[in-house]
């Protein structure tokens, strides 16, 4: 049996006469381009196989990450998709130099490799019948909701958008929602706009015009506890995609276990592997 095999059938019941197909695929990706995209985050994209180009919005994938500056990362680092392009071949990422391992991968230019495996967990999933959602983003997590913007289009569903970072400049994904016909308003924390207070009006009045019928998150506690009591209030559904350290990112290490309150009992969760999007309302902040 193969990796590939391995993983897909890893914690899951098989049917020997069922015929397989690979759901995850280790493979060496093309860097086309690997770009800042401003004083804190950069952009890449690889070109890969067709597996990897259908990753759905809210999975991941791990890097093998290069060498650079004497230290050798041993880990693959998790990176959650910032964007898929099947007919294209194309994966994107969207990351922030924060330790060996990016740092590694910020020395990647056009025509280098990368070892890349997924798309790994579970993503978001959109009911056919919502016509209008709200994405609430901060830092990283406006990477991990950007490939919502294409799949609610193609579902028929509107999107408004609440980004949140510490300045203006830090606020990313503006262009890749509004391209798709999505509503941002962006909040920071300079401008005093970005307390869970504001958010908490905004929210409430966008309930009152009907236009936030689902919730989808990432990237802040503060705002997650803001959209679970409302979520409450109003019975909204919602999903949270959860940040967490990884290591081997397929459900075997056991690294990335959190607790979640179902039902009224506390749960462990990994987040990889049952993961990394749950139901809003189980998730522990």
């Amino acid at each position: 049996m193969t990796i590939e095999q391995t993983i897909s059938q890893a914690g899951r019941a098989t049917d020997s006469a069922a015929p397989w197909t690979p759901s995850v695929v280790g493979e060496i990706a093309e860097v086309i381009s690997n770009d800042c995209v401003n004083a804190e985050y950069r952009h890449l994209v690889v070109r890969c196989g067709a597996v990897s180009a259908s990753a759905q919005p809210g999975q991941f994938f791990q890097l093998l990450c290069p060498h650079s500056d004497g230290a050798q990362p041993f880990l693959r680092r998790p990176m959650s998709l910032y964007g898929a392009d099947p007919v294209r071949g194309e994966v994107e990422f969207l990351y922030k130099i924060a330790g060996a391992g990016t740092r590694g991968l910020a020395t990647l230019g056009a025509g280098d490799s990368v070892d890349i495996m997924g798309p790994l967990g579970a993503g978001f999933t959109l009911d056919p019948s919502l016509r209008h959602i709200v994405a609430i983003g901060r830092g990283a997590g406006l990477a991990t909701l950007a490939p919502l913007a294409k799949a609610a289009k193609a579902n028929g569903t509107r999107v408004t958008a609440i980004f949140s970072a510490r300045r203006p400049e830090l606020v990313l994904s503006v262009d890749l929602f509004t391209g798709q016909g999505a509503d941002v308003i962006a909040v920071t924390d300079s401008e005093g706009t970005s307390g869970p207070a504001h958010i908490e009006r905004i929210l409430r009045g966008l309930i009152a015009e009907n236009r936030c019928q689902a919730f989808y998150t990432c990237g802040s506690s503060r705002l997650l506890r803001v959209q679970q009591r409302l979520a409450r209030e109003f019975e909204i559904p919602g999903q949270v995609a959860m940040e967490q350290q990884m290591a081997c990112g397929i459900g075997l290490c056991f690294c990335c276990v959190r607790d979640f309150n179902v039902g009224g009992e506390i749960v462990s969760r990994r987040v990889c592997w049952d993961g990394p999007v749950f139901d809003m309302m189980e998730a522990l902040p």
